[in-house]
């Protein structure tokens, strides 16, 4: 039966130099195999890795005037309220209108996603008059586009056309 013993034989006496660096080569080894085979097991960088994305909403106009509105987001809901910068007098009242981005985006994998959007503005109307029209009484209502899209990162897509022009996506993936 033998012993493994650093310095002396299966006797007892003196091990040979020679033994005692062939068995020290044989363990660098393999604790050097063994921690190429760790590595080799490590974990792979994060893909899941949260990442920003531009949505960018683009409106031309019959006349060929651009105007647009961006958000920057993280995947999932987004939602934008803003002011328009022309507003409705309803009886010399100014009454403000406001912009509406929102939805949700849910990437498919590093090229598309699917973008979930609603994109529309209020619009106030009259509700009632008083005092022999002299006053009025209004409320807002909510219009616009809500639909549903596969978009690919960094190319455009037009999600609306009529007769006073287009409207067009552009969803681009910034790498972090």
């Amino acid at each position: 039966m033998a012993r493994l013993a650093f310095g002396l034989d299966d006797i007892g006496s003196q091990a040979e130099p020679a033994c005692i660096m062939k068995a020290f080569l044989a363990l660098a080894l393999l604790g050097l195999c063994l921690g190429q085979t760790a590595n080799s097991f490590a974990a792979p960088a994060d893909t899941n890795a949260p990442v920003n994305f531009v949505i960018k909403v683009q409106a031309r106009d019959a006349k060929g005037t651009v105007t647009s509105l961006q958000v920057t987001t993280l995947a999932g809901e987004f939602e934008l309220d803003t002011l328009q910068k022309a507003s409705a007098k309803i009886n010399n009242a100014e009454i403000p209108s406001t912009l509406k981005l929102s939805g949700t985006l849910t990437p498919i994998n590093d090229q598309k996603g699917l973008l979930k959007l609603f994109l529309g503005r209020t619009v106030p109307y009259v509700t009632g008059t008083l005092n022999n029209g002299s006053a009025a009484s209004y409320a807002q209502m909510s219009v616009g586009l809500n639909s549903s899209f596969v978009v690919r990162f960094g190319q455009p897509l037009v999600v609306q056309v009529d007769d006073s022009g287009e409207v067009t996506v552009l969803v681009t993936r910034e790498e972090n």
